[in-house]
């Protein structure tokens, strides 16, 4: 599949993707690509997020990719039995973050625990970092299996955003393109 094949929805985190961060970049350089908008940004609410990815899902009118970051693998992940079969066509996943743990920021709805784990019915990629902050590689290992998902290594990565110096990230344009090809 090729990028004008398809529809590719960008799934934001907590705070939305600034500027300089590789999904507003991504966004900004594929044709096809645009943002799902959440109501709020600052307070996450899991079922308003679920809601507005299903609902740009069915607005879509190519195939859909979608491409989470952060909190946004999560509302794919919550959203995915309530999107249409043969409206997705696969999912790339960055920087899982653990809802699980008791110390997880405070200012995310409680609602995206306990993280799925049922397989998600569309082929799928999650991108986890040794490093990352907010989830062991262990934990984001273990949730890729359960999803079905292929699982790479990002190895000493951090949360792979703008802090963690992943604002353009070639590597993962380059890993996401390979995605696409075998969709």
């Amino acid at each position: 599949m090729k990028t004008s094949d398809c529809d590719i929805l960008i799934v934001p985190g907590y705070q939305d993707s600034e500027a300089d961060h590789w999904q507003s970049r991504w966004e900004r350089q594929l044709s096809t690509a645009r943002k799902v908008k959440q109501e709020s940004w600052d307070s996450p609410n899991r079922d308003a997020w679920v809601a507005k990815i299903v609902e740009d899902v069915a607005a879509a009118e190519l195939p859909v990719v979608l491409v989470g970051h952060s909190l946004g693998v999560l509302a794919i992940a919550h959203a995915a039995p309530q999107l249409a079969p043969d409206k997705v066509s696969g999912a790339f996943l960055v920087g899982l973050p653990d809802v699980e743990r008791p110390d997880f920021m405070p200012a995310i709805d409680r609602a995206f625990a306990p993280i799925p784990r049922d397989p998600l019915p569309f082929p799928s990629v999650l991108v986890a970092s040794r490093t990352d902050p907010h989830c062991d590689y262990d934990k984001a290992e273990d949730i890729a299996y359960a999803w079905g998902s292929a699982i790479v290594d990002a190895g000493d990565a951090g949360h792979i955003n703008s802090d963690s110096g992943h604002g353009p990230w070639p590597e993962g344009l380059m890993r996401f393109a390979g995605f696409l090809k075998k969709l």
